[in-house]
C-alpha cells in the first residue's frame, strides 16, 4: 500500500494500533491515524504516524490524499463537522455477520466521562432518512448495529419517522439509547415504531452517578420497553471514587428486580474528557492503554484498593453472566421477540460471557504473579 489509514477509536486497542503503524512504516508505508483517541492524544499518536487527522475526517480526507500523492503530508489535519448529506457509502467486506450504520453525530449532553462530544461536538446532526433506509436495504445479512450514541437523541419525532421508514427493510437491529425519550408523551409511539423497524435490543447507558440504585421513573421506562418486546441491557459504571463497596452488590439486586441483563464496567477515565482531567492526580496506569478495558481499576480510591475493586467487579460479573442467569433471562424475553430476539440474545451474551471469563482467568494469573514477586 502507498497509504494506510487506521482508526484508533477503541482505546484498549491503541497499543496494537501503534505497533501496527510502526511495523508498516518500517516497511516504507505512510500511515495516517485518526479517531477518538488520536484526536485526544495528538502528540502521542504522531510519534507512530506520518499524519494525524484530528476530528472528523470527511472534511480533510481529500487534502490528505492530495498531499500524500505529492509526498508532502502535514503532521496534523484538523477536520470540522459537516452536514451528513450525500455521504459516500462504506465498502462492505464479505463474510461479516454484522454490519454497522450510523444515522447521526454529536451529543448535547456532554457527560464528563464520555468522549463523543470531543470528536463530534455538542450539536446533533442527522443523516437524511431516505439515505439511511437505502443503506440499510443494501446491507448483507439479516442483522445490523446502529452505532449512534443514542438512537433517539434530541428529536423523538425524527426517530419515529426514521423507524417508520425502516419498517419495510425486514432486518433486525441493535442500538444504544437512554430512558428519557421513553418517558415522554411520545414514548409509546416511539417504542412501537422502533419495534416494528426491527429493534431487538437496546443497550442503555447509565449515567456516571449511578450507585446501584435507580429512579422509579426509569424502572417504569425499562418495564415499558420490555412490554413492547424490546430487550433492554443496562450498562453500569462501577468503582468510582465516590462509590462504596455496597454499589457492587446492589447491581446484582437491581438485575434481579428489573429482570434484565446488566453489563458492569469499572470506570474508565478516557483521555480528552473532563473526567480524565479530574482523575489525573489519582491515575495508576496513565498511558498504559491496554488496561483501559473496563475490567481494571485505573485510579486510587479513598476506601478500596485497586485489587479489592477488581475482585468485587469479577465476582459480580461471574454472577451476572452465570449460565443459570443467562438462561433465566432468555425465558424472560417476551414471546413477541421470538425467535430472532432470543437467538440474537444468545449470540451476544455467550461471546461476552466467554470474554469475561477469559479476562478473569488472566486477572487471576496476574494476581498470582504479583504475589509471588
Amino acid at each position: 500500500a502507498d497509504l494506510v489509514g487506521i482508526c484508533g477509536s477503541r482505546i484498549v486497542t491503541l497499543p496494537w494500533v501503534y505497533r501496527t503503524a510502526d511495523a508498516l512504516r518500517k516497511r516504507g508505508m505512510r500511515v495516517v491515524l485518526g479517531g477518538f483517541n488520536p484526536t485526544a492524544l495528538q502528540e502521542e499518536a504522531k510519534e507512530h504516524a506520518d499524519a494525524v487527522v484530528i476530528g472528523e475526517a470527511e472534511s480533510v480526507w481529500n487534502e490528505v490524499i492530495e498531499d500524500a500523492q505529492r509526498g508532502k503530508l502535514k503532521p496534523f489535519y484538523y477536520g470540522r463537522p459537516l452536514p451528513l448529506d450525500n455521504l459516500p457509502p462504506p465498502l462492505r467486506l464479505q463474510g461479516y455477520k454484522f454490519h454497522a450504520i450510523f444515522t447521526m453525530r454529536g451529543c448535547p449532553s456532554h457527560c464528563k466521562f464520555c468522549a463523543v462530544t470531543g470528536l463530534y461536538g455538542k450539536t446533533l446532526r442527522y443523516r437524511p432518512i431516505e439515505e439511511v433506509v437505502k443503506e440499510v436495504d443494501t446491507l448483507p445479512g439479516k442483522f445490523y448495529w446502529n452505532t449512534d450514541g443514542n438512537v433517539w437523541a434530541g428529536n423523538v419525532k425524527r426517530a419515529i419517522d426514521l423507524f417508520t421508514a425502516l419498517k419495510g427493510s425486514k432486518k433486525k437491529w441493535f442500538g444504544f439509547g437512554d430512558l428519557k425519550a421513553v418517558g415522554t408523551p411520545l414514548g409509546d409511539e416511539l417504542l412501537k415504531a422502533a419495534k416494528e423497524s426491527g429493534l431487538l435490543s437496546l443497550w442503555l447507558g447509565c449515567e456516571e452517578k449511578f450507585s446501584g440504585e435507580m429512579e422509579k421513573s426509569k424502572e417504569e421506562a425499562i418495564k415499558k420497553m420490555k412490554d413492547y418486546g424490546i430487550d433492554p441491557i443496562l450498562a453500569v459504571i462501577l468503582g468510582k471514587r465516590t462509590d462504596n463497596s455496597d454499589a457492587f452488590e446492589r447491581t446484582v439486586q437491581l438485575a434481579d428486580r428489573l429482570g434484565i441483563m446488566i453489563h458492569p464496567f469499572l470506570l474508565v477515565p478516557y483521555p480528552g474528557t473532563e473526567l480524565y482531567e479530574e482523575y489525573k492526580p489519582f491515575l495508576l496506569k496513565d498511558g498504559q492503554w491496554e488496561f483501559y478495558d473496563g475490567a481494571h481499576a485505573l485510579f486510587s480510591h479513598p476506601q478500596m484498593s485497586a485489587e479489592q475493586r477488581e475482585e468485587k467487579f469479577f465476582a459480580i460479573v461471574l454472577e451476572l453472566f452465570s449460565l443459570k442467569r443467562v438462561f433465566k433471562h432468555l425465558l424472560e424475553i417476551p414471546l413477541s421477540a421470538f425467535p430472532a430476539g432470543h437467538f440474537a440474545f444468545l449470540m451476544r451474551e455467550f461471546p461476552i460471557r466467554r470474554g469475561m471469563k477469559m479476562a478473569y482467568q488472566k486477572w487471576l494469573q496476574n494476581s498470582k504473579s504479583q504475589i509471588q514477586s
